[in-house]
């Protein structure tokens, strides 16, 4: 039943999508299926793309710092964990207290089966193969009296929301969350332009091969017929507002069919998709978030190398 309302969601997605006047999207959300997500795996191992090392290093060299800034008797929830290899400090950190108790939330079974299996000796795991939100109300209705929330949302996942949207989303986690609960928010920061390119558009074209699978995604559950070579991968950054961008452009017009959206669209040649766009935040800004979204930044950990922050976030 879940996979079959991801589906007609996902449907209903693209159909949206695709059907924009000025600029065709695609949400980012579907980038990560299994094959999505084996491939974003691949593309944080990569030398251009430093976020994924920045957001591990904070963590390894400041776990201790974060469980000290909170309250005992934790639950950790992780928002799109994947194979929720950089959690593992925090729950080793966790472990020296208490029994580790941790729900990674995700939407891709096959990225929750390999947290579970690599991440079970930490503490108890519990995955959740749900969207972030319903993840995090299911977690904290679970919640014993006593026990404190802490919410991670790691990587820049923040950054692909619209700045408004952005405080919204950190609000809806706001209200699923009590007074001694918090978020730990990751935030990748502005830095040079040919430092971003480089990042979104790697050499060895795992970059490329990961925003196309979108397409085959379509294909595979939509009954869509893309042909992904008359698409190219492209990225565009605009400075003032911040913003790194990822599309698909198409190489010539072409008409495509996708029969479970029931939607017929065409393309121009040099006409584009936007599959992601993802913002970049000066230092300050996170606070200003934060506050607009209730929380108090209590702390904030920055990585120099490749211009990364950790922030925690406390109910206030």
């Amino acid at each position: 039943m879940l996979a079959q309302a991801l589906d007609t969601q996902f449907a209903l997605d693209v159909r949206a999508g695709l059907t924009q006047p000025e600029q065709k999207t695609l949400p980012c959300r579907y980038l990560y299926d299994d094959i999505g997500s084996a491939l974003f795996e691949t593309i944080t191992l990569l030398p251009e793309y430093g976020l994924t090392r920045a957001d591990a290093r904070i963590i390894e060299q400041h776990a201790e710092d974060l469980l000290d800034c909170l309250p005992s008797h934790l639950i950790v929830a992780e928002l799109g964990s994947g194979s929720g290899a950089k959690t593992r400090t925090i729950l080793q950190a966790v472990g020296k207290r208490q029994r580790a108790l941790y729900y990674p939330i995700d939407v891709s079974a096959a990225a929750l089966a390999r947290c579970a299996k690599e991440l079970s000796p930490m503490g108890i795991v519990m995955p959740l193969e749900m969207s972030y939100l319903d993840g995090l109300r299911g977690v904290a209705a679970l919640r014993a009296p006593g026990q404190h929330l802490l919410a991670l949302f790691l990587g820049s996942t923040i950054g692909n929301f619209q700045p408004e949207a952005a405080i919204e989303f950190v609000d809806s986690i706001r209200q699923v969350l009590a007074p001694g609960d918090a978020l730990l928010l990751g935030t990748d920061l502005v830095k040079p332009t040919a430092q971003l390119l480089d990042a979104y558009d790697d050499p060895t074209g795992v970059t490329a091969a990961f925003n196309l699978n979108l397409l085959g995604r379509i294909n595979r559950q939509l009954q869509g017929d893309f042909d992904l070579r008359q698409f190219a991968h492209v990225i565009r950054y605009h400075e003032e507002a911040q913003r790194i961008e990822m599309h698909l452009r198409s190489r010539v017009y072409q008409i495509v069919s996708i029969r479970q959206a029931d939607l017929i669209v065409d393309f121009a040649a040099g006409e584009t998709i936007c599959t992601e766009a993802c913002h970049k935040f000066y230092r300050e800004q996170v606070e200003t978030m934060a506050g607009a979204a209730g929380f108090r930044l209590e702390r904030q950990w920055v990585d120099e190398e490749w211009g990364f922050a950790e922030n925690l976030l406390v109910c206030r």
